[in-house]
């Protein structure tokens, strides 16, 4: 089985480029039944002694949001981490959309910055993760617009083409990524996958032929990365086996979704390394009152929030929430009040006056994270600590996790595809066991919220 083969190192390391996805992922690896934890940063040794043998260890972090200098920065030190752990596989988990841009989320940046981890092969890019709508085929991504939508081809997807931050423009991800410095991408297509079948050793060396045939041309010693394609779920076992088999050899760099995770776990049941999964969790109905804040301008995440019954809505005026600290203080105590009520309050940001840029959204992420964690802080002050919230925004999610000062997240159920319902670790026991749905702008169906207070059963 995988502990034995292991001999107590995990499986998996991987950082998550925003909290939401980094929470998806936990919830892969966690139902599979691995022993797992997200930490919000990189942990110390008190943490992971605190977290006990782990087979799959998380870091949360929020490069999504930042431009390539502050990435290498923040990504030394998981570097660090991932090169000492002795994970056979480290995963760059980006957005499954892989919306990224040279200037901000770089992916490109981040497979430099943790190159030296992986240096005797190139990265891995697992181009797709069907069971939220995201397939790669021949290179070209497609995505489904909200949970039954239509698949679109994802730079004519309705809302990520137009994205505020990183709109994609390019479907082809070698293009793509050759924009943020991964010009020479070798691609593994569907194509491929199926002649070669089960036949993993045939697999395994084409890709040692494309890392030998650079050193051949004596170009560069490796390519930048391999892109594997990945259309339908049958394929999953067949590329984690050719995951796994490589990562055998050396440590192996991999870069995507939880669709990495996805087909690791395959992969080991196919080789009879790893068991059925669990019985999965179900999540209760509330047993005080809910906060949800909505900071994402996705029409999912506004279609989650006008279908929602449970809750008493307030919106907040982004140009006021930005300009005013009072006005930041008011809407807080607006909301602690009525939580404390026993009411069920869902809090949504306003559409910004101006021209939405990377810089605006970064502000209001910035300061609705501060706005949750105030008004947790006056519900704590009143003796009554929230057990359960929810954020809808990538960055949002992430900015507002760190607010609260947790160091880590423990899963706890799924509540849709893509999002899942987390159990806060904090050395603050008000804190400590908070129930947490953290949720980017296009996963989860229109009930999603209410779901938070009626429970999934």
């Amino acid at each position: 089985m995988l502990d034995t083969l292991l001999r107590g190192q995990p499986a998996v390391v991987w950082y998550g480029d925003d909290f939401t996805g980094a929470t998806d992922t936990l919830a892969t690896v966690a139902q599979a039944g691995l022993r797992s934890l997200l930490f919000l940063d990189v942990p110390t040794e008190a943490q992971r002694a605190k977290a006990g043998p782990l087979q799959a260890i998380g870091i949360a972090g929020a490069a999504r949001s930042l431009p390539p200098a502050a990435m290498a920065e923040v990504l030394a030190p998981v570097a660090r981490f991932m090169a000492h752990s002795g994970a056979p596989v480290l995963h760059y988990k980006c957005c499954s959309t892989f919306d990224s841009a040279p200037h901000v989320g770089s992916i490109g940046a981040a497979v430099a910055a943790l190159r030296g981890v992986a240096p005797a092969s190139p990265a891995v890019i697992v181009g797709g993760q069907p069971n939220i709508g995201r397939f790669c085929a021949f290179g070209n991504l497609f995505a489904q617009a909200g949970p039954g939508g239509a698949v679109h081809r994802i730079d004519r997807h309705p809302t990520m083409r137009q994205h505020p931050v990183t709109p994609m423009d390019e479907a082809d991800l070698r293009l793509h990524l050759a924009k943020q410095g991964l010009d020479d991408i070798r691609l593994l297509s569907t194509r491929q996958l199926e002649l070669a079948g089960a036949d993993t050793a045939a697999l395994l060396r084409w890709m040692q032929a494309q890392e030998m045939k650079e050193a051949r041309e004596g170009e560069r010693p490796l390519p930048d990365a391999l892109l594997i394609d990945l259309v339908h779920e049958a394929q999953l076992p067949q590329i984690g086996a050719l995951l796994w088999a490589r990562a055998q050899q050396s440590p192996l760099l991999a870069v995507g979704p939880s669709g990495v995770e996805q087909c690791l776990i395959a992969g080991w049941r196919q080789l009879g390394l790893l068991g059925d999964a669990p019985v999965a969790n179900l999540l209760a109905p509330a047993q005080g009152p809910v906060l949800v804040l909505v900071g994402s301008l996705s029409p999912v995440s506004r279609q989650q929030m006008a279908a929602s019954q449970q809750f008493d809505k307030r919106e907040v005026d982004v140009g006021r929430l930005l300009a005013e600290e009072s006005y930041l203080s008011a809407c807080a105590a607006q909301l602690a009040q009525g939580l404390h009520e026993g009411r069920h309050m869902l809090a949504h940001t306003s559409r910004p006056d101006q021209v939405v840029d990377a810089a605006i959204t970064a502000a209001v992420a910035q300061r609705s994270a501060q706005l949750v964690a105030e008004t947790l802080r006056l519900l704590a002050a009143q003796g009554q600590p929230l057990r359960r919230l929810g954020i809808a925004g990538g960055d949002t999610s992430s900015l507002a996790t760190q607010a609260l000062g947790l160091w880590g997240l423990a899963f706890h159920s799924t509540l849709a595809p893509g999002v899942t319902l987390s159990v806060a670790r904090s050395d603050d026991p008000r804190i400590d066991g908070l129930e947490l749905m953290l949720k980017g702008g296009q996963m989860g169906d229109a009930q999603l919220f209410d779901r938070l207070v009626t429970g999934a059963g």
